[in-house]
This record gives structure tokens, C-alpha cells and sequence, in this order.
């Protein structure tokens, strides 16, 4: 499993997410090769944060079939090496 600082334009990863869910749990994977990795402020305000924002590391990658997609990382999300 690689961290967040092990991430790198170029490589190519597979990204599994849990959706936490009161009937049960949903997992989701998607395959790509990363374009970035940023951590980004959203709208949602949050107290003693950088600017007063929520920031969330998110991923962008670019799928086999070429969509890109922009994923959330979150304390469910791991990432290898695909």
C-alpha cells in the first residue's frame, strides 16, 4: 500500500474507497495513472483551518479509456500500485 507522499505524477495506481453506509458498507476501485495530487480547500467553512476552510487531498487521475477523475481521499481510501 503506498501513502499520500509516496504518490507521484505518472505512476500508475489502483484507488479503493469504502462509502460507509447505515444498510452496509459500499467499496468502489478505480484504476489510473495519476495526473496530480493537491490538497485543495473546499467551500465548507471550518474552524482554526488555513484560510478558515475544510482542505482535502484529493487525487486526479486519468483512467485507461482516458476520463479523468478526481478522487477524495479519506481515512477509508488506500492506494497501490496497479
Amino acid at each position: 500500500m503506498l501513502t499520500l507522499d509516496d504518490l507521484k505524477p505518472g505512476l500508475r495506481v489502483r484507488v479503493r474507497q469504502k462509502i460507509d453506509r447505515r444498510e452496509g458498507d459500499w467499496w468502489t476501485e478505480v484504476t489510473g495513472t495519476i495526473a496530480s495530487v493537491e490538497l485543495q480547500k473546499t467551500g465548507s467553512w471550518f474552524a482554526h483551518s488555513k484560510d478558515n476552510r475544510l482542505w482535502l487531498q484529493r487525487i486526479r487521475l486519468v483512467r485507461d479509456d482516458g476520463e479523468e477523475t478526481v478522487l477524495v481521499c479519506d481515512q477509508w481510501t488506500t492506494v497501490e500500485p496497479a
